[in-house]
């Protein structure tokens, strides 16, 4: 019903989103953009991509797909983003903004909007702390935000107790993943061997290498074990700022043979099928993509006891262990390590909590059913504005680079 009245009010074109974003490099929110923009309902909404930077890697993957713009922010300070925003939401008819994270591109996104009359406001938070805490002129601009969506239920109560915003204004659409993608399957030994990991129990983590994620204590605990289980093997997957620093810990904890740093790879199923453990030692959280992924694999999950994490690692489907708690991840780890036969019956039960809870069929149609009620709601008046500022580039499919 809802899908036919908004054909009704639009005539028979889809809704147009424009999800908003700075750049959008590898990491578990651009990840979740993607999914979602890849499995949107073609019918009903016609997706499209803005980053006011550059694309970066994610954002060049889905200007072959989708109409996609970049450059729209020259510099931290530039006042000029606001009418090459507004101008590029008017000329594209833009019926629903999605600004995916906090920053520059909620601010600016959601000011063009109201400059032009986007019908739907939307503001996806994606964690509890840097990169998405709320400024103060960010809040300000909260009576024109139609929804601000969280990742999980404890990260909407952040939103609400922390960040201040009101409750009807919240909406938790839990992460999700494609779980077909990521299953349980037969680790690929001549795979292993082609990345340069020996023989022994693996463990793996998926994280930007940036200081929240304190890959710091994934050393440590990787020190702490090979002293118990010499054969073990450790394995990060992603790049980020801390690499080199993180190298050279690694080097120091005389781990240089026994810790592989694979930078960002697309075969993560791949990767997670010769794991024994994944492991998660963030200092905060909201609700990690990495964890979800890991456990729809079929993998136990070692976890700081952050964000929303418990109500995903739950006894039976891993252990949790305070942020720091690096003698005790340890001992988790271990045992895991000794006993494959517990640490597979773990990782089952884990995939069939996340098939049944966290799935990207799930997401989507959160998001495509909010996006669709407050357009409803609002029942859109255009109103024509003109605004002319060159300088920004757009990406259309099989168009790439064209300047406006």
């Amino acid at each position: 019903m809802i899908e036919n009245q908004c054909k009704s009010d639009r005539g028979s074109k889809p809704l147009r989103v424009m999800f908003l974003h700075t750049m959008a490099h590898l990491g578990g929110a651009e990840i979740l953009m993607l999914n979602l923009i890849r499995h949107m309902d073609r019918g009903r909404f016609a997706p499209e991509l803005c980053c006011l930077k550059e694309l970066g890697s994610l954002g060049e993957t889905l200007s072959r797909e989708i109409p996609a713009f970049e450059k729209l922010l020259r510099h931290k300070y530039d006042p000029c983003v606001l009418p090459r925003l507004a101008r590029l939401f008017r000329r594209r008819r833009v019926d629903a903004m999605i600004s995916v994270g906090a920053g520059d591109k909620m601010f600016w996104g959601r000011l063009a909007a109201r400059l032009v009359g986007v019908p739907v406001v939307i503001c996806g938070i994606h964690s509890t702390g840097w990169p998405d805490r709320i400024g103060r002129l960010n809040r300000l601009l909260t009576p024109w935000t139609d929804m601000f969506v969280a990742v999980a239920a404890p990260h909407g109560r952040h939103l609400i107790e922390e960040e201040g915003f009101p409750p009807d204004r919240v909406r938790v659409i839990p992460n999700g993943v494609d779980v077909q993608r990521y299953r349980p399957r037969a680790a690929d030994f001549v795979f292993r061997r082609q990345l340069g990991i020996p023989e022994g129990p693996l463990a793996a983590t998926v994280a930007r290498l940036s200081e929240v994620k304190n890959l710091e204590m994934f050393l440590d605990v990787a020190a702490r074990a090979r002293r118990q289980v010499s054969s073990a093997q450790f394995m990060i997957v992603g790049d980020g700022p801390l690499r080199p620093a993180l190298v050279a810990r690694a080097a120091r904890l005389g781990l240089a043979d026994c810790v592989h740093f694979l930078g960002w790879r697309s075969d993560v199923p791949e990767l997670l099928a010769l794991a024994n453990v994944f492991l998660l030692t963030s200092h905060n959280e909201a609700n990690p993509v990495s964890v979800l992924e890991a456990m729809a694999a079929g993998v136990p999950v070692v976890a700081t006891r952050v964000g929303s994490v418990p109500e995903t690692v739950r006894e039976g489907m891993g252990f949790l262990v305070e942020p720091g708690g690096t003698e005790e991840m340890t001992e988790h780890l271990v045992r895991l390590f000794r006993h494959p036969e517990a640490a597979r019956s773990m990782g089952m039960a884990g995939r069939e909590l996340v098939v049944r809870n966290w799935s990207l069929e799930q997401m989507v149609r959160g998001y495509q059913d909010l996006i669709e009620e407050i357009y409803l709601r609002k029942r859109p008046e255009p109103g024509p504005l003109r605004l002319a500022e060159p300088g920004f580039v757009d990406h259309q499919p099989e168009t790439v680079g064209n300047s406006v």
